[in-house]
């Protein structure tokens, strides 16, 4: 059952070596939510509250995480969050690619067990997993599909906090995106990736953006 499975996997996350961010930590966290999610968000690496309670986004991007999921009808509840990262990296520097490299084995594992339709990726190292050469302000709020799930890149809420513009960005992107987090089914409905980095309908139907 992937409740159960989910749980052995946190306490391999709980008692990971696989790099050093385990020595400066107080709690790994490797995610919460609907083990049975349709919508899957992964952000990039805990925080200084995430690493207290050992729990994803309880901070105050968190909670702006919690007020979007809210504007397009969802609740922590009916999704899940973790990150591309399990243990707080210090001072909350960015990941390193290595640290990046060795705790992919648990966010893979994570993704075959919940099985999303799709993946919102939180900030430019959660999405640098599915298409490494793009920047996110060039496809924020562009759904493509990848690796036979559909990706729908965001900017991290915390950059939001910090920019207004980005902030505008980050709820536009949650609103115009509404329907297929609401319905993840219509995500099947993407089929391919243009060369022009847009994510397209069959039968010729146009662009979903």
């Amino acid at each position: 059952m992937p409740k159960e499975k989910l749980l052995e996997i946190a306490q391999k996350i709980k008692d990971c070596r696989r790099c050093d961010l385990y020595k400066g930590s107080t709690h790994a966290v490797p995610g919460e939510g609907n083990p049975q999610a349709a919508v899957m968000f992964i952000g990039e690496a805990p925080g200084f509250h995430e690493d207290s309670q050992g729990r994803p986004f309880v901070g105050n991007a968190g909670r702006y995480l919690d007020t979007l999921l809210l504007k397009v009808g969802l609740r922590r509840e009916d999704v899940f969050i973790t990150n591309v990262v399990k243990h707080r990296p210090p001072e909350n520097r960015d990941p390193t690619p290595t640290e990046v490299a060795a705790c992919s084995v648990w966010l893979e594992q994570q993704l075959v067990t919940i099985y999303p339709k799709i993946v919102v990726t939180l900030g430019r190292w959660s999405l640098a997993r599915y298409a490494p050469k793009m920047k996110i302000s060039d496809i924020h709020g562009k759904p493509f599909k990848a690796g036979g799930v559909v990706v729908l890149p965001m900017y991290h809420p915390a950059a939001a906090l910090r920019s207004p513009q980005t902030g505008r960005w980050l709820e536009e992107d949650f609103l115009k995106n509404k329907n297929l987090l609401q319905n993840p089914d219509t995500a099947d409905k993407i089929t391919e990736t243009s060369k022009e980095g847009q994510a397209r309908l069959p039968d010729g139907q146009g662009s979903l953006f």
